[in-house]
């Protein structure tokens, strides 16, 4: 059966709405198939709007995989603004994909990549203009398999109700693998119905469905167990890992925005996974282990991507970029290969102690300096041994030093408020270490043109971290550390107007910590805010906290509980985790072992230059850590001819990541 557009009937409402060419498609890189040839039919969708989704990396690289099958159909979709989602309600218009308008409720498969948790009401606002049941148990045959994919699907049980399978970890094999049982299950005329396709994604132990699953309570609320209601399901479903990067190229063909989005540049993953150690960061402790891409294939990707896209910035990407064992020889062979182009080079996170003179050299080759963002995280030495963060501000100072000698007059400093054991004075040591940056700054260039931005973000506890079982500050307690910091800073006034000031205040940080270390119970307090109105909580001018107060207020005594319980409260050794039965590869026990060693202030190593303390992820997983040198260089090491780059223009102003 032949699905047709909508755009007949989208198109006169789009003059109506904000920014309407975020919804027409046609961009460089979008595949448009066959309906009737295609045998299993996906649509893609980053749950946000689509200046922010665009750009998105884990969706680009899907679209393009599955795309690349003769017999699958990939198209995407984005949250639509609540402009146009009121003209679609009120003619009948139905959440479409971009690529050709068809209805998101015809397709087989609805995944969704979730980077942060904030994106769950947007979830629900794409299946209800679906037409798609919000409830997983009200689904039938006809209506797509939602799956949830992306960092916040570690932990799918605040959304377990609404999803009928989440997978964990890298999705390039994991998409296939759905893509041939979902084929299978219709060649066989789709025995069972909705219900023997998802046992039979179960059965691969690497496809969570929540409904073959049950939680038990203990009578003060925390949970009992997490068990399987059915024989043939396993206990603890395990998350993917693609082990050989080079294998998978991707993106090939980048998407090439009509509309203007937050990234717009030509982005390469140079590896994946990181075993720095960071205790806060979830997306450390969830891609180990450590891959590296290689050189030769890093320098084939931007070849081939920018010949096709025409972009004019190069982003290496990955956690800490600088920390790839061929990053010097990878930025001076991309730096020379466009040496007297329009290209430049970018390494959107870059770690205090891993930037050198010579990679800010390479850097800068072409004159124009993209933004520089460096993490220390914490203002205090203390603090910073608590999430071993392992940077010290004599490596700070090098570090802006060495960038303010090589031209740049602006950095970036980002760190978090509210962290486990911090005090008032460790987020004052911010400003010292700001006003530190700038006075060494205008001593090394001579110039008092030397500009920061301090930006601050609220620390939020995540599952499968040793922060997870940390208690948060109450919103409160962050807004007065914040507006400390900030008499702090323009404590001297020379100093102080040369630093900017970017902060998230608590409230956010508190839901979003809801969110992330929430249970099933939670789900109904998410539907609670988006029948209220909640849309796009992850933008400050569309959240409210007091919609989630009242939410939260109205549904949790209900189950005995409230809101504290879930985000100020600090757990136990012996609680069981809403996501226990999902398998990050990660040993629980090393985790509380962490946890512990965080509160001792004890820093532990990189285990890529060290002897393995066994975090668990390798032996579980059946990885190891991939990394080089491999001795290889970049070639060709000079500019091909047939490159279509386009020609150098004047520098313009620095970009900030």
């Amino acid at each position: 059966m032949t699905v047709t557009s909508v755009f007949p009937q989208l198109e006169h409402l789009l003059p109506l709405v904000s920014k309407p060419i975020q919804y027409v498609g046609g961009e460089l890189g979008a595949v448009v198939k066959p309906w009737d040839e295609a045998t299993v039919r996906w649509v893609l969708m980053y749950p946000d709007a689509y200046e922010v989704g665009l750009p998105n990396q884990g969706v680009q690289i899907l679209y393009e995989v599955l795309n690349e099958r003769p017999d699958v159909l990939a198209e995407r979709t984005y949250a639509v603004w609540p402009d146009l989602e009121k003209l679609m309600r009120e003619h009948g218009v139905p959440q479409f994909t971009v690529d050709s308008h068809r209805p998101v409720g015809a397709f087989d498969l609805f995944g969704i990549s979730f980077a942060t948790e904030l994106g769950y009401t947007n979830l629900l606002t794409a299946l209800d203009l679906a037409g798609i049941p919000l409830l997983s148990a009200d689904r039938g045959d006809d209506h797509p398999v939602v799956i949830a994919g992306g960092h916040a699907s570690f932990n799918p049980e605040p959304i377990a109700d609404f999803i009928d399978a989440a997978v964990l970890g890298d999705g390039e094999e994991a998409v296939l693998e759905i893509t041939d049982i979902v084929r299978a299950w219709k060649a066989d005329g789709c025995p069972g119905g909705r219900d023997e396709l998802l046992l039979r994604l179960a059965r691969t132990e690497s496809v969570y469905v929540p409904r073959f699953y049950d939680v038990d309570y203990l009578p003060d609320g925390r949970i009992q167990r997490v068990v399987p209601n059915r024989p043939d399901v396993p206990f603890r479903v395990h998350k993917r890992t693609t082990m050989n990067l080079d294998e998978w190229p991707y993106p090939k063909k980048p998407i090439v925005p009509l509309a203007e989005t937050v990234h717009e540049r030509y982005a390469v993953e140079i590896f994946r996974g990181c075993t720095r150690g960071c205790r806060f960061c979830q997306a450390g402790m969830i891609t180990r282990p450590v891959r590296e891409r290689s050189i030769t294939t890093v320098g084939q990707m931007v070849r081939e991507g920018l010949e096709y896209s025409g972009f004019t910035e190069v982003g290496l990407l990955s956690l800490s970029s600088a920390d790839h064992s061929e990053i010097g020889d990878m930025c001076s062979g991309l730096a020379e290969q466009y040496a007297g182009t329009n290209v430049s080079l970018s390494l959107p996170s870059t770690r205090v102690d891993a930037f050198n003179i010579t990679l800010a050299e390479e850097l800068s080759r072409n004159g124009r300096r993209t933004g520089l963002t460096f993490a220390p995280e914490g203002g205090s030495e203390r603090i910073r041994r608590v999430i071993n963060k392992m940077v010290s501000e004599e490596d700070l100072i090098r570090t802006v030093v060495t960038a303010y000698s090589n031209g740049w007059r602006q950095v970036k400093l980002y760190f978090m408020c509210g962290l486990p054991t911090e005090t008032d004075e460790d987020v004052l040591q911010i400003a010292r270490l700001a006003h530190e940056v700038i006075k060494a700054g205008r001593a090394a260039t001579g110039s008092k043109d030397i500009r920061c931005t301090v930006s601050i973000g609220g620390f939020v506890p995540k599952p499968h971290t040793p922060f997870q079982w940390a208690r948060m500050e109450p919103p409160e307690v962050i807004d007065n550390r914040l507006r400390l910091l900030k008499q702090e800073i323009n404590s001297d006034r020379s100093l102080g107007r040369a630093i900017g000031f970017r902060y998230h205040d608590g409230e956010p940080s508190l839901i979003e910590g809801l969110l992330s270390r929430g249970d099933r119970r939670v789900g109904a307090v998410i539907r609670r805010v988006w029948e209220d109105g909640g849309r796009f909580d992850g933008w400050s001018e569309h959240f409210s906290f007091a919609r989630w107060v009242t939410a939260a207020a109205d549904v949790l005594p209900s189950f005995g509980l409230d809101l504290d319980w879930y985000t100020t409260r600090e757990r136990g050794e012996a609680e069981v985790l809403p996501w226990d039965h999902l398998d990050s590869g990660l040993d629980k026990t090393w985790l509380w072992q962490d946890w512990q060693d965080s509160i001792s202030e004890y820093e532990q190593d990189d285990c890529r230059w060290t002897p393995c303390f066994d975090c668990g992820v390798c032996p579980s997983q059946d990885t190891e850590i991939q990394i080089g040198p491999t001795g290889r260089k970049l070639v060709p090491l000079t500019l091909n001819s047939t490159l279509r780059v386009p020609a150098p223009e004047p520098a313009r102003a620095e970009r900030v990541h």
